[in-house]
Formats: C-alpha cells, sequence, structure tokens
C-alpha cells in the first residue's frame, strides 16, 4: 500500500479472483445451456477475435496441443468451426469461427446474467474506466476507446 490509503495489489488480486470466479462460473453454465464445455465454450469466445492457429489457441487457452485438436474436432462437428489453410504458412490451419459459431457464443454471452447484471450496476462513466483500466493491465496494446464511446 501507498501512503495511508489506496488498495494494495493483493487486494486486487483477490477481488480479480472472486470477480473471474463469478464470471467463469456465470460462462460454464450459459456455455452447457447450449450443450458446450466450458473449454469449448472458451474456444468459441477467443475465435470471436478472428481466426487462429491451432498452437495458438493452445497457448492461449493453455492446454495441450493435442486436446486442442479434440476441441477443434468436437467443435467442427457441430459446424461451430472450420479449419482453413493459413494465407501466410501452409504447413499451419487456422481455426476460423463459422456463423453459426457466432451465433452461439453471442447467445452465450446473452446468457450471462449475473455478469451482465453486475456490468450494468456501473454507469456509462464507471464501464469506459473499468474497460480501459483492464485493457491497460492485461493488454500489450495501448489503450484505445471503447467502441462507441
Amino acid at each position: 500500500m501507498t501512503g495511508t490509503s489506496g488498495v494494495d495489489t493483493d487486494q486486487l488480486m483477490e477481488l480479480l479472483s472472486v470477480s473471474l470466479g463469478a464470471y467463469y462460473g456465470d460462462f460454464t453454465v450459459a456455455a452447457a445451456s447450449e450443450n458446450l464445455t466450458a473449454s469449448q465454450g472458451k474456444t468459441l469466445n477467443v475465435l470471436r477475435r478472428g481466426p487462429a492457429a491451432m498452437r495458438a489457441l493452445a497457448t492461449i487457452l493453455t492446454c495441450d496441443a493435442s486436446n486442442m485438436t479434440g476441441i477443434v474436432d468436437r467443435l467442427e462437428k457441430r459446424d461451430l468451426v472450420r479449419r482453413e489453410p493459413s494465407p501466410t504458412d501452409r504447413r499451419v490451419k487456422n481455426v476460423v469461427l463459422t456463423a453459426e459459431g457466432r451465433r452461439v457464443i453471442d447467445v452465450i454471452r446473452a446468457k450471462m446474467d449475473t455478469t451482465r447484471a453486475g456490468l450494468n450496476r456501473l454507469s456509462e462513466e464507471e464501464r469506459d474506466t473499468l474497460y480501459t483500466l483492464l485493457q491497460r493491465a492485461f493488454t500489450a496494446e495501448p489503450a484505445t476507446p471503447r467502441p462507441g464511446a
């Protein structure tokens, strides 16, 4: 802690842990309602940002590459993702979200009532501030204005 007031890093880490626990609990229930495991749902969530190579997905989701193959195989059987050759390296397959995959991840996000209720308790200004702070704390990219802000 700095000076006589303020929140220290351990307190922030504890609150972040509670927040993420609530978020992932909410996400897991919503994914299950669409007959997906949490890992399958997280894969769709990552792919919502854009195509990714199998190895990159495994790294982002902190799982073994062989496990990632099984996750993608099951998603592909449901037509939620497809594999495409990389435009820059023919040895690499990119995983791409299909229109159905986008619909399903949007449904999952819409069903996350606990998370939505918590974020909706914030004012627009507070949401903008939270967005900026989370981006600055957890992304390598410089903070950019929130879309629509």
